[in-house]
């Protein structure tokens, strides 16, 4: 239904982040053409103490529904109804304009959501093109072309396209290190991995990052499981050579 892998990321952008202690006005105008949530109530959610709390609510009527409030700091929430995430938000001063379809989720009217969904939304874009490349090469084969060959190419574009979202995922990051942006998205970059680990793009990462953001809640967790795991890896790793040293002798 919709682009945005909602169910992958929304565990790891739920947490509130702190980004200043002065006191903020928030305003929500949303719309829908889902037909199904008319008549529904629609939660803005955080993470607090271990619990999901509700923060603000509204009710959808005929596609439109308002909220706002006074939020102490900036941080990422999410859009709920009932117990279904829908989207993430960061609420921060101004007017949030929230558009809901069954093609698209967007929120924009404020610095931090102008960029956060134009970063969703070209990340969305280069996995559509990552995936074309399956219909491509049924295209291709089914026009004469040899498989080994149309297989060979297509491989070198998906690892090109790859590379250029992960350096693209990256940068942005990077760039958004001092604000919540930097941490919620390395999150929902580290939750496409089976478990937490340290890979190549991690600890690339990990290299500039600075001190704040290393300490942000989740991203302290996620390094601290990643290098438990990693060391269990390498126990495993060191106990399967010695067996197989043992089998050989």
């Amino acid at each position: 239904m919709i682009r945005m892998s909602v169910s992958r990321i929304l565990p790891f952008l739920l947490l509130a982040m702190l980004l200043a202690s002065c006191s903020r006005k928030y305003k929500i105008e949303g719309s829908s053409s889902v037909t199904s949530l008319d008549g529904k109530m629609l939660f803005l959610k955080t993470l607090r103490n271990g619990e999901w709390v509700a923060i603000d609510s509204a009710e959808v009527i005929h596609g439109l529904f308002k909220m706002n409030g006074k939020a102490d700091s900036v941080m990422v929430v999410t859009l709920y109804m009932d117990h279904e995430g829908i989207m993430p938000l960061v609420l921060e001063n101004g007017k949030i304009e929230v558009a809901i379809s069954n093609s698209q989720l967007i929120a924009k009217g404020t610095p931090l959501n102008d960029k956060l969904y134009e970063f969703i939304d070209k990340r969305n874009e280069m996995e559509v093109k990552i995936e074309e490349l399956e219909r491509k090469e049924a295209r291709m084969v089914l026009d004469g072309a040899n498989l080994e060959d149309v297989h060979a190419q297509l491989q070198q574009e998906g690892e090109a396209l790859v590379k250029e979202m992960n350096d693209y995922v990256k940068q942005f990051i990077t760039d958004n290190f001092e604000n919540v942006l930097g941490p919620s998205v390395f999150m929902m970059m580290c939750s496409a991995l089976p478990y937490p680990v340290m890979t190549p793009q991690i600890e690339d990462i990990m290299k500039t990052a600075p001190l704040a953001f290393k300490d942000s809640p989740l991203v302290k967790e996620f390094l601290s499981k990643a290098k438990e795991n990693m060391k269990l890896l390498e126990e495993h790793r060191r106990m399967e050579e010695n067996a197989v040293n043992a089998s050989q002798n």
